[in-house]
């Protein structure tokens, strides 16, 4: 009952709470006024307001399915030929920075993404001196940029899970693959992933929200720029609701998040039923 207590109030009622405030235009302090559904008519005829849910899909590719897809292959890698000491290592320090403050991710990036940071003055050392960029500076590219930070935040913590699970797969399997000739990818397809598809769909599940959810590392290094190049629905939930005074429309864009995590995670979890 204590547990259900807090949980009804830090949790369930600002969520109703969310749901009627999102038909109401209101501006935190005044009376409400009904308005019905035209606030989540707003967030898809402003441009700048439907962009971030685009720039949401766009990071589920950064922040999950590349995070995850390397994941297992790193995992196999370091189980097939470092496993040991080293690979503990080698596991210890792919998940330091899933344990970092995303607001100091954040900070570091920004630095090495500068016009004159580590990542620019790698490219001049290589020879690619004429791609070089502020990286989260630039219209077109500084949502990738974006991408490759939660890569480097997320990456560990799906390696580590895999790596965990890959480690109670039966070794006989694979002995018995082997013999029959199957190559390192077969094993990987015909094995790995099969026994894997929970953690799998773990991964997924945790990084989606992460990406849809995410806010640290995008006020951070960008503040949802330049112009609305990274603007995401957390940072524009916030802008709305805590320096536009529109409660609404923020309410509105929420609901509208909650739902599109929803509809993502769904399938993932169907999927993690349908493997017991």
């Amino acid at each position: 009952m204590p547990a259900l207590l807090f949980y009804a109030v830090f949790v369930l009622v600002p969520f109703v709470l969310t749901i009627v405030y999102s038909f109401h235009r209101w501006n935190g302090v005044g009376e409400m006024t009904w308005v019905g559904l035209k606030n989540y008519i707003t967030v898809f005829k402003v441009p700048n307001l439907l962009a971030t849910i685009v720039h949401a899909f766009w990071l589920v590719v950064w922040f999950s399915f590349i995070p995850v897809g390397l994941g297992l292959i790193v995992a196999s890698v370091i189980n097939r030929v470092a496993n040991g000491r080293f690979g503990d290592v080698a596991r210890t320090i792919l998940f330091l920075p899933y344990i970092i403050a995303l607001v100091a991710a954040g900070i570091i990036w920004g630095w090495l993404f500068s016009l004159s940071g580590l990542v620019n003055q790698g490219l001049s050392f290589i020879g690619l001196g004429s791609i070089t960029r502020a990286w989260l500076g630039d219209f077109n590219w500084a949502l990738s940029a974006v991408g490759v930070i939660g890569i480097w935040v997320l990456l560990g913590f799906c390696t580590v899970l895999l790596s965990t699970a890959m480690s109670k797969v039966d070794p006989s399997l694979y002995e018995a693959a082997r013999i029959d000739g199957s190559s390192w990818f077969e094993e990987f397809t015909g094995i790995t992933i099969p026994l894997l598809k929970q953690e799998i769909g773990v991964c997924l599940t945790v990084t989606v929200i992460f990406a849809l959810a995410t806010f640290d590392i995008v006020y951070v290094a960008t503040a949802g720029g330049p112009g609305n190049a990274t603007s995401v629905p957390g940072l524009q939930i916030y802008i709305l609701a805590f320096a536009q005074r529109n409660i609404g429309v923020a309410s509105a864009l929420a609901v509208l998040l909650m739902l599109l995590v929803v509809v993502i995670i769904l399938p993932i979890q169907r999927l993690n039923k349908e493997t017991y």
